[in-house]
């Protein structure tokens, strides 16, 4: 096996695993709101870089011919996400209607971990364009790569995804003292609830 091919591989994954996580959506939205909250930062970091790493792994194994094939999977997961990102706009519309402070606010009281991570998992599994993006394009891209050179790329892949999780959760902790302002939290969560209810629409609508 060639050295350089396999790290030009790597790179090759990490780039195009960028390209396609690195955007303004329902998860890393969540993610960045946990991050400034200070709040069960380590667990929805990991469930979402393990999920990332199943998904990209399932992609380069040949899942996304699956899929391709099933086109009745994605229009489930499509309601199904549609109305998860909308209910959990409203959630964020009240919020900002109501804002708490990281400080302690009861609008802003703290979340159960359970709680927490099944609204993770949501955001990640319920989603269309994580298989869209994750599985079938990543798995299209990692298939133009011969033998053992397409598992480089997916380890590219895999290690964007759990770097931008890490930073974008951990790092979000440096918005703490903006945030300690009712004004920056009506802000953040009329934002998000402008997301969820946008990226809502798009998935009822796309045919």
């Amino acid at each position: 096996m060639d050295t350089s091919s396999a790290v030009r591989a790597a790179l090759s994954g990490l780039g195009f695993g960028l390209s396609l996580i690195v955007v303004i959506g329902a998860q890393n939205t969540f993610v960045l709101r946990q991050g400034i909250r200070r709040e069960h930062v380590l667990a929805v970091v990991a469930v979402c870089a393990i999920s990332d790493v199943v998904l990209i792994a399932a992609g380069v194994a040949g899942l996304g011919a699956i899929i391709r094939s099933a086109p009745t999977v994605l229009v489930v997961a499509r309601y199904a996400g549609a109305v998860f990102v909308i209910g959990y706009g409203i959630m964020a519309a009240r919020r900002a209607l109501t804002p708490g402070t990281i400080s302690g606010e009861p609008s802003g009281a703290s979340v159960a971990l359970g709680a927490t991570l099944l609204t993770c998992l949501g955001m990640t599994w319920l989603n269309p364009n994580v298989y869209l993006d994750t599985v079938v394009l990543l798995g299209s891209f990692a298939s133009t790569y011969a033998g053992a050179y397409r598992w480089f790329l997916a380890a590219g892949a895999m290690f964007g995804s759990i770097a931008w999780f890490t930073c974008l959760g951990f790092g979000a902790r440096l918005l703490g003292p903006l945030f300690a302002r009712r004004i920056a939290w009506r802000a953040l969560d009329s934002v998000i609830a402008l997301i969820m209810f946008t990226l809502g629409a798009v998935l009822l609508l796309q045919h």
